[in-house]
């Protein structure tokens, strides 16, 4: 249940996106409930976009009384009236993922704030939070969910293309899901276990020493020691100064005038 006001603000910007036929997918805790039955309450309303619609976004939503910012040009703005966010989300934040066309094929139909809508597919929810391992926040729980509220039913071929040369994070997540759910293991399908299993052995048998360093994609501040004292790369500013494109809009660029108080 959400307060009125919050009720209002939410189906507002869904119904001002559909009508302007902005594309766009929600994410966020309804995505995460789509796919789990878990709930959150939020006072944040995630929507991902591909850059150019998000820029469109933005001038739809400042002409609407939003206060608008592009709060890091490489995946994130932010629109905010009263004490209610909206997320603008683009990719993520280390640069190694960024939304496209494919991620808004894939949406799953879903009604929200009884505004029909898509969400993130399963899949595109897992990609999105492959990376989200921080000190402060981690959203391994997030993804071992997805699994096993979708009973594994995933799109297996399109979730490895989609992790691409990230396949470790996904094995990673995967063998926490085995860890937490060991009578589940099913839910992973066995090709699936055996291409990854196979792959991670004739990694380790390689030897390849001129792998580049990869901890800052982790997290830029446990892995601060290793690019600033150890003198290892730091390879989240390089894939964040290459991604493109990037958010490029202001209030004074997008023509919205300041609603009269």
């Amino acid at each position: 249940m959400f307060p009125p006001e919050q009720t209002a603000l939410f189906r507002g910007v869904l119904e001002l996106m559909n009508r302007e036929q902005v594309q766009y997918l929600v994410a966020g805790a309804f995505a995460l409930h789509e796919h789990t039955g878990i709930w959150r309450n939020t006072k944040d309303l995630d929507l991902f976009l591909t850059a150019p619609a998000a820029e469109r976004a933005l001038d739809l939503l400042a002409a609407a009384g939003f206060e608008c910012e592009v709060t890091d040009a490489v995946w994130l703005a932010k629109a905010r009236q009263d004490d209610f966010f909206v997320d603008l989300i683009t990719g993520m934040s280390n640069g190694v993922f960024s939304v496209d066309d494919s991620w808004l094929v894939h949406g799953t139909p879903a009604v929200v704030m009884d505004v029909p809508t898509s969400v993130l597919a399963a899949e595109e929810l897992i990609t999105s939070k492959l990376f989200v391992t921080r000190r402060e926040r981690f959203d391994g729980a997030d993804i071992v969910h997805v699994i096993y509220g979708t009973r594994g039913k995933l799109d297996w071929e399109r979730l490895l293309k989609l992790t691409g040369e990230h396949w470790e994070i996904l094995l990673w997540n995967l063998l926490l899901f085995r860890y937490c759910y060991p009578m589940h293991s099913d839910f992973v399908p066995a090709k699936t276990w055996d291409g990854l299993l196979s792959r991670l052995y004739r990694e380790l048998h390689s030897r390849n020493t001129r792998e580049r360093f990869r901890g800052s994609l982790i997290d830029c501040k446990m892995f601060a020691i290793d690019v600033n004292e150890w003198g290892l790369p730091d390879l989240e500013s390089v894939l964040r100064s290459e991604r493109e494109p990037k958010l490029n809009w202001s209030k004074s660029s997008s023509g919205a005038e300041t609603p009269a108080a």
